[in-house]
């Protein structure tokens, strides 16, 4: 879930994931555990710039990052 946040593509290792809302969008790739599909998917995203930058940019299915902020801002309005 922070990897969106930072903009940081990420390429799951499994054969299935709990957050497929992050696949959806396209910050997160699932991508399987057989050995030579796991080193072309890796050899890919590092050499194909267009295809980092698309994942890297891909919207934060997670929330916008600011989730403590409007936290701390309803404590403090609720204990004024």
């Amino acid at each position: 879930e922070e990897a969106p946040s930072l903009g940081i593509p990420v390429l799951i290792v499994r054969e299935t994931t709990e957050r497929p809302e992050g696949v959806a969008a396209g910050t997160l790739k699932l991508i399987g555990t057989h050995e030579e599909h796991v080193y072309s998917e890796i050899v890919h995203l590092l050499s194909d710039e267009a295809a980092y930058k698309q994942m890297a940019q891909a919207k934060n299915p997670y929330g916008d990052g600011q989730a403590s902020e409007r936290i701390v801002a309803e404590l403090k309005s609720y204990f004024e």
